[in-house]
């Protein structure tokens, strides 16, 4: 794989001893009157693996959607959410993206009856509008890192399996060079040979420079590769600590992965 690092933006704001990507603090979602999140506190490093894993209705994607300021119309958030030292929460969706912020959904969200090649341009339009020197550089660095998206870079997205799919969505959010991607259920719907590529993907990910900001089910993969890890549950932060701490603590094996653990022995 090439080493160059073309992933990162070159917009950078904080200073090189400040080590803090994403500042959560005190942040708190409701759909109408329900309340769906209840985080006070969550950080990202730069350079770091941070997962967040729950059962599912835990409140994960809220988390993510409130960061990416995606709620629905009936979903109202207060709290703080800095990134790279700003607060973003009356930023826009787009003044998120053009900052380095990229969040691939757990629906994709591709374009069934366009190429994977022109999905992938999609991905990098902001940077082509702005004539952002080498935009498009990234697309193969992009087919580098998924080999099997420029053998089907003329097929139609719609036309492609559930992992080439997944593969498609990650590629086309690198392709707006983020600093912090936040996948929210990469390994969803997935055959577990595919589940096991897609995060060696996100590994080698962190290693290109990228912050990750992880929701997951799956809670031993994602264990295994995070620094750091939160656990959800109905909407409220019940363990943090370092991923490989949470992996041993007899709370998560229990709940998280204790089936794991009887089907791989």
């Amino acid at each position: 794989m090439s080493q160059a690092n073309t992933f990162v933006s070159s917009m950078q704001s904080t200073t090189a001893s400040d080590t803090s990507l994403l500042q959560v603090t005190d942040l708190v979602v409701q759909y109408g009157t329900v309340p769906a999140l209840n985080c006070p506190r969550l950080t990202v490093s730069k350079g770091a693996i941070v997962t967040v894993i729950g059962a599912n209705g835990a409140g994960k994607s809220t988390l993510l959607n409130a960061i990416m300021g995606n709620l629905p119309v009936n979903g109202h958030a207060r709290g703080a959410v800095l990134y790279r030292a700003h607060a973003v929460q009356d930023w826009s969706v787009e003044q998120r993206v053009g900052q380095g912020l990229c969040l691939v959904p757990e629906s994709r969200e591709l374009f069934g009856s366009m190429t994977v090649e022109d999905n992938l341009l999609l991905g990098g339009f902001r940077l082509y509008r702005q004539r952002a020197v080498g935009w498009r550089d990234v697309l193969t660095e992009v087919f580098d890192l998924f080999p099997r998206l420029q053998e089907r870079r003329k097929q139609l997205a719609g036309t492609l399996s559930g992992g080439e799919r997944q593969m498609l969505a990650l590629g086309r959010a690198l392709m707006a060079q983020p600093q912090l991607l936040m996948l929210d259920e990469p390994s969803l719907g997935l055959a577990p040979l595919i589940v096991s590529e897609i995060f060696q993907t996100i590994t080698e990910l962190r290693h290109r420079g990228v912050s990750i900001l992880l929701v997951e089910q799956n809670a031993r993969a994602a264990l295994q590769i995070a620094d750091y890890g939160y656990v959800l549950e109905t909407g409220e932060v019940v363990l943090e600590g370092a991923a490989q701490t949470l992996a041993n603590d007899p709370r998560v094996v229990e709940s998280y992965l204790g089936l794991g653990q009887q089907q791989s022995s």
